[in-house]
């Protein structure tokens, strides 16, 4: 029996390089974006995130490397026609109702006018602006306008989408709604390459992600694997003492903490996972000790971006070492 191949990433690069005035802004940049997969793409601002954006959308040719989007090239005007993208600077024709924004950016897709009539109240509805097409966007909100864009991105149902911080002008509950269309999407098999700030969004909805800085990838993954499965644990009780101190060591690693003022003694855990916080209690009270706080919590993507990036810098900081000269010297 002949097996099908197997299906294109939604987006592969190797050693993907971005050179702007003698500066690489973007440096051997690999990824792999498969189908129907959320992906992060993250970083602090001037990190080529926005380059490579443009990259991956054929706006940009890159100075080396490779790249392929939905398995040809980001030029491929069929190609293009399969992507959605919602730039996080935005800038629509204001004196267009939404409506006909939409029907503007149908005809750039190559819809069909009646499968657009159909299709612009359908996602109208689904990013909050229901009823509001025969509105001037000169009229909206910054977040109406981002629920604009974002159904400007959606609209001809692509295979991928680009969705640059979609969330940075909406409260609360807009970006609820948003996670919730970047689900549906998924579960549609569509593949969605996601940058934003809000971290703890991005770690609701990303399968995978990639920190970036300098151009460079720092370190990438399922978010899953990243994290990790380890417990970070504090713990305040009434008295340390060193037999407490060498058996919560077989637990995990301990480092006692510097106590304020006013606060009981303390120490910061980390064990291998949930079943080794009821044994923390256990072990203090065997200890004779009284136990005033323990507070578990996992990782998060914020505490792992912010220490990559600190480590990143020290490394770049650091001064190369001198070469030892070859051969002996003489007078």
């Amino acid at each position: 029996m002949t097996r099908s191949p197997a299906p294109a990433p939604a987006i592969f690069t190797e050693h993907l390089r971005k050179v702007y005035k003698g500066r690489a802004v973007v440096q051997d940049l690999s990824l792999t974006v498969g189908e129907g997969e959320v992906f992060g793409f993250l970083g602090p601002n001037g990190a080529g995130k926005s380059t490579t954006v443009k990259m991956l959308l054929g706006l940009v040719m890159p100075t080396s490397g490779e790249v392929r989007v939905l398995g040809g090239s980001p030029q491929d005007p069929e190609i293009r026609r399969q992507l959605g993208f919602l730039p996080e600077q935005f800038r629509f024709q204001n004196w267009m109702t939404a409506q006909e924004f939409l029907q503007f950016h149908a005809r750039l897709a190559g819809m069909p006018h009646d499968a657009a009539q159909r299709r612009i109240p359908e996602v109208l509805e689904l990013v909050g602006l229901g009823g509001r097409g025969g509105e001037t966007l000169n009229g909206y909100s910054k977040g109406m306008l981002q629920r604009a864009g974002l159904a400007q991105a959606i609209l001809a149902r692509p295979r991928l989408v680009f969705l640059d911080e979609p969330t940075s002008a909406l409260d609360p509950i807009g970006r609820v709604e948003v996670r919730e269309i970047i689900t549906a999407l998924k579960a549609e098999g569509v593949a969605v390459f996601l940058n934003s700030h809000l971290l703890s969004e991005v770690e609701q909805v990303c399968d995978h992600v990639a920190f970036v800085n300098r151009g460079e990838v720092l370190r990438q993954g399922s978010v899953r694997t990243l994290l990790g499965a380890e417990l970070q644990v504090e713990v305040r009780v009434s008295q340390l003492s060193p037999g407490l101190l060498q058996r919560l060591g077989q637990l995990g690693s301990v480092q006692v903490l510097e106590p304020a003022e006013g606060q009981w003694p303390g120490l910061h855990l980390v064990v291998p996972g949930e079943a080794a916080v009821p044994q923390v209690a256990r072990l203090v009270a065997e200890a004779g000790a009284d136990l005033y706080a323990l507070n578990p919590h996992h990782n998060d993507l914020e505490s792992l971006f912010l220490n990559l990036i600190e480590h990143a810098g020290e490394a770049q900081a650091r001064p190369e070492p001198v070469a030892a000269a070859s051969g002996r010297g003489g007078r």
